[in-house]
């Protein structure tokens, strides 16, 4: 089952949204393994946002799937909100994740038969949850829907689009909304307003946000920066600017292909 194993501890019960603890993931068989992530720790307290940066390779999806509950580490134990993610089965993840986690990826994944309502509240019917369609109309006024609530997916623009999956996300009160490179599919004008969009959830209303981009100006958006590489932390940047960030990112990558060069040496 999932759920707390003895008392949380007391960094977690004032106010840590997600902790991972020696979080290793292995794939592959013992003569052709693949070290995803190597014995990665981290604290990131409630209304944060924070954003994952790492060459290709570096791990950073399969840190958001571990930390999501998408993956099950091999190693290490990961928290949301003091609640400890454990066991093998997977109706047990799936209510855990329902409860206390939301999802925003670079594809929608609204359905198409669904109106921008139906779309929303449709993870509150999942986990039978009662539907309360004044807070769902509230969230999406705020994502700017208000207008748009019997809108089919495919009467909106890719940005409102997006802004119905972030709205789907809010609409459960989760501890993290985990977000998956949200602006890969969208112009340069939508993408800045979906990224205001989850800056806003953040400041204004103490959602915890944990971003995963390639992208320098969407990790602007963020309070910090984590950067992975070869699967392990090596770095962290407060208050980051889109400038700092590009220099940083090309000064790991040429770090990361010197040391593998010298590795293949």
């Amino acid at each position: 089952m999932f759920g707390r194993k003895g008392p949380a501890p007391m960094d977690q019960a004032m106010g840590e949204a997600l902790r991972l603890d020696g979080v290793r993931r292995v794939y592959g068989a013992e003569d052709n393994r693949v070290v995803a992530l190597d014995g990665v720790s981290l604290s990131l307290p409630a209304g944060s946002f924070t954003a994952v940066m790492g060459p290709s390779g570096s791990g950073k999806s399969t840190l958001l799937q571990c930390a999501a509950g998408l993956d099950r580490p091999t190693e290490g134990r990961v928290f949301v909100a003091g609640a400890e993610l454990t066991g093998d089965d997977e109706a047990a993840l799936t209510k855990f994740r329902r409860r206390r986690i939301g999802f925003v990826f670079q594809q929608f994944n609204l359905l198409p038969t669904l109106d921008v309502m139906e779309n929303t509240v449709l993870p509150l019917k999942l986990a039978r949850r009662k539907v309360d369609r004044e807070r769902a109309r509230a969230v999406l006024a705020r994502v700017g829907l208000g207008d748009r609530l019997r809108h089919l997916p495919a009467e909106l623009s890719g940005g409102q689009q997006q802004r119905v999956a972030i709205a789907r996300a809010l609409v459960t009160e989760p501890r993290v909304v985990f977000a998956d490179e949200p602006t890969g599919a969208l112009d340069t004008r939508s993408a800045r307003d979906v990224l205001g969009l989850l800056q806003e959830s953040v400041r204004t209303f103490g959602q915890t946000v944990v971003m995963v981009t390639h992208d320098p100006v969407a990790a602007s958006f963020a309070d910090a920066v984590l950067y992975l590489a070869d699967g392990r932390i090596v770095g962290h940047q407060a208050a980051p600017t889109a400038e700092a960030v590009a220099e940083r990112m090309t000064h790991l990558a040429d770090e990361v292909e010197r040391q593998r060069t010298m590795a293949g040496a």
